[in-house]
């Protein structure tokens, strides 16, 4: 069985953690995903050391994994000649350089167009390609704050907080996957190409589509709410004797299943309490009330209780308590491949599952320029001619 998108070639000119996670994500359902790194160098990910195995960036190996890698010099006019050949086989190229720095290597959208009017050429930017803000770079940290993200994370009265995990970058990367599978499919009845784009200040609006509804229909800027949901209550994380767990109540019957649980079925009948705007207006009051509940219990015991009701309930997991958790393994999640330098290494597994042509993990990331004479050699270079292209610093 091979991935839904065997047979596309995808070019990857894009490096760090946006461009790089949709190449991941298309590699994983099948596409070749080549990974043209910079020299010197390679891809910035490479120099985040911390933690390593066998020297190589565990961050890099994450990102990378099913992707064949070369290495090029793009200040070469071998380089850039190697990339152009590679493109003439390619269905896509990302890219996330800044505006005008790809158009002076001959390797613009508009030039690029020309040359192969089939491409699809996916640009993931910091403030997207038009707009007053069009050439300033862009970072996770600066889109999740401007984007308001950073207002309502974290707890009310502290200082701004962003996200634990990189979303701006991450959803970059999956809003650039759907592009790109949206504009095959309109290659397959049109037969062109065309230029696919995406922003980390879009990734991050995104992200914000309950606080945009309120303000957008209120004209007020909500804040940060800690665990607690904007919308519905009691819907957060409660104490226990040893440690938090997440509570659900998402809707009347979930309230009143959960006020039986911890025997505060008296508080369904109060005004304060009586429906979900009436909770949401003395939210506090309510999650204390709960919380002197759930301290008299264990998180085991708890989940037990309010699985048994109905009552949606979880555990707040460490990432080590969460990547050993059966569930996670059941669903492949975590799985294991052989290194060229760090041997056997686990990385996470593919989140999208296909019934007729599932995805995998079956390659992990490339070292620097592990691919470089294997790939050329498929373009049409001889020995020779790879040789004169390293001793010039073209490739590596």
């Amino acid at each position: 069985m091979s991935g839904p998108l065997t047979g596309i070639r995808v070019v990857e000119l894009a490096q760090i953690m946006a461009g790089p996670t949709c190449g991941m994500l298309l590699a994983d359902m099948g596409a070749e995903v080549i990974k043209v790194e910079k020299l010197p160098g390679g891809d910035d990910t490479r120099a985040y050391s911390r933690p390593s195995i066998a020297g190589e960036s565990a961050a890099f190996m994450m990102l990378n994994r099913n992707k064949r890698g070369i290495a090029v010099n793009l200040k070469k006019p071998g380089g850039v000649e190697v990339v152009k050949k590679l493109l003439a086989t390619a269905d896509v190229v990302t890219e996330n350089y800044r505006r005008g720095a790809l158009e002076k290597m001959g390797l613009g959208y508009e030039q690029l167009r020309a040359l192969y009017p089939r491409l699809i050429y996916c640009a993931i930017s910091g403030y997207g390609r038009t707009g007053p803000y069009a050439d300033k770079g862009g970072f996770d940290l600066i889109a999740q704050g401007f984007s308001g993200l950073m207002s309502i994370t974290g707890e009310p009265g502290r200082s701004p907080m962003k996200s634990g995990s990189p979303i701006a970058d991450i959803n970059a990367g999956i809003l650039a996957a759907l592009g790109i599978v949206s504009a095959l499919h309109s290659r397959n009845a049109t037969g062109q190409g065309q230029l696919v784009e995406t922003s980390l200040m879009e990734a991050a609006i995104q992200q914000t589509l309950w606080h945009s509804s309120m303000y957008l229909a209120t004209g007020e800027n909500p804040g940060p709410a800690g665990s607690a949901h904007l919308l519905t209550a009691p819907y957060e994380a409660f104490p226990t004797s040893d440690g938090w767990i997440n509570i659900g109540g998402a809707n009347q019957a979930n309230w009143e299943r959960i006020a039986a649980v911890t025997e505060l079925g008296h508080l369904v009948h109060e005004e304060r309490f009586r429906t979900n705007a009436d909770r949401l207006a003395n939210r506090v009051a309510l999650a204390q009330l709960i919380a002197e509940r759930t301290r008299g219990r264990s998180s085991a015991e708890w989940i037990a209780a309010f699985e048994a009701a109905g009552v949606p309930v979880g555990p707040i997991n460490r990432i080590g308590d969460m990547l050993d958790d059966p569930q996670v393994k059941a669903r492949e999640m975590v799985v294991e491949v052989e290194h060229a330098k760090a041997g056997k290494m686990k990385t996470l597994g593919l989140p999208i599952k296909f019934s007729v042509t599932p995805g995998r993990v079956k390659r992990a990331a490339p070292t620097l320029g592990q691919h470089t004479r294997e790939v050329l050699a498929s373009l049409g270079y001889d020995d020779a001619a790879i040789d004169q292209l390293a001793a010039e610093g073209a490739i590596a």
